[in-house]
């Protein structure tokens, strides 16, 4: 049998073994969620259409990697750390998806432009020093036209490194106080910083702000002074940063009702978050988890929690039957092994979702005739 597809998602790979490089009829790998720190070189596998490297550690991609990639369409490296796309990426003359969302680029090769077949190219999350915001949101046509239109200046101005403006300097971070005053809002997102400017927090001063967005920034942790807003702050959004665990400054916020900390580094929740008594949705996908955070199950006013694509292998069917205001629970693409049949007793749920983990009943076909056709299946079960 020819071997068309490998997928190697989620293992502790930190290399490719050099005999999958030699697979010459492969068309479609998935390295995704593994340690590589580069990609190796491809020298049988002319006919590859689909490389899907997002979720690694890779700091590097170079000419070596891609020059014998011909039959390429889709490249996926996003989540990773590439500082930089060579100019070699124009020799997948078939290319048609390139996905680099969430890496550390700064500049592009223009010649990105003249790739014939490109219909789909992401850049969302780099620190693109070249590239303004407004035109990345314009889409993949607006943007290979940009870069093609560049081509030329690039001769020009050989070191084409853009002039560093006030724009990129923090201190010059233009404060919206409009949307502090009007719209309650406080908002320094998409900057890639690792750090909130101290100078937000001073233009909130008396102001009454009920949300905060700092999402797709570099931050590490959340920042402290969050709890000088606890009076009123009611919406919370740190998704798709580098956070490894939630602070007790958090646990103050005692109004807050909606909390995003998808798309971060956090492997458990801390016993203090009880306090949020009001919290009514969180979202905690694509995070590290390995178990079920047992803080949320004595958060009673929950009514959403998501916790896709994560590692957790199990839930209390007991303590989520407490939840009565519980109407969706996301445990896509986790590692249950097993479903406890005591699930089907938790009324509340509307919304049961449990795709893409590896336990063998209920089967797909129970699970595509909807949550409560799951739930009744369930509690038939449920030994007498």
């Amino acid at each position: 049998i020819k071997r068309i597809q490998l997928d190697c998602t989620k293992n502790y790979l930190e290399t490719v073994p050099s005999k999958l490089a030699t697979m010459a009829s492969l068309e479609q790998l998935y390295l995704r969620k593994n340690k590589l720190r580069s990609l190796p070189e491809f020298p049988s596998c002319k006919l590859l259409k689909e490389l899907h490297a997002g979720e690694n550690q890779i700091e590097i991609l170079n000419a070596e990697n891609l020059k014998h990639l011909n039959s390429l369409s889709v490249l996926e490296l996003r989540d990773n750390k590439i500082k930089s796309v060579p100019d070699e990426i124009t020799l997948l003359q078939k290319l048609e998806r390139l996905d680099l969302a969430n890496n550390d680029i700064s500049r592009l090769p223009y010649t990105l432009g003249n790739l014939p077949q490109l219909k789909f190219l992401a850049l969302e999350g780099n620190p693109l020093r070249t590239i303004r915001r407004d035109l990345l949101q314009k889409g993949t046509q607006e943007l290979l036209k940009y870069l093609r239109s560049k081509i030329q200046d690039d001769v020009t101005n050989p070191n084409g490194e853009p002039p560093v403006t006030a724009m990129t300097l923090p201190s010059e971070s233009r404060i919206n106080m409009h949307a502090i005053t009007t719209l309650k809002l406080l908002e320094y997102s998409e900057k890639q910083a690792a750090v909130v400017p101290e100078e937000m927090f001073d233009a909130v001063r008396s102001h009454p702000v009920t949300t905060v967005n700092f999402s797709k920034n570099q931050l590490s942790e959340i920042p402290p002074r969050i709890a000088e807003l606890k009076d009123s702050l009611c919406d919370v959004n740190l998704g798709f940063n580098k956070i490894s665990s939630v602070s007790l400054e958090l646990c103050l916020l005692r109004k807050l009702t909606h909390l995003d900390l998808r798309n971060n580094f956090l492997t458990s929740l801390p016993e203090e978050m009880e306090a949020l008594t009001g919290l009514q949705v969180i979202n905690l996908s694509f995070n590290r988890f390995k178990a079920f955070p047992g803080v949320l199950y004595r958060i009673l006013a929950l009514e959403t929690i998501l916790l896709s694509n994560n590692q957790v292998g199990s839930v209390d069917p007991l303590q989520l039957k407490r939840m009565d205001r519980l109407g969706t629970l996301d445990l896509q693409n986790n590692d249950l092994l097993q479903v406890p049949p005591e699930l089907g007793n938790c009324e509340s749920l509307r919304t049961l979702l449990l795709e893409g983990n590896p336990f063998r009943t209920p089967r797909a076909a129970v699970l595509a005739r909807g949550t409560a056709a799951v739930l009744e299946y369930l509690r038939s079960r449920i030994p007498a």
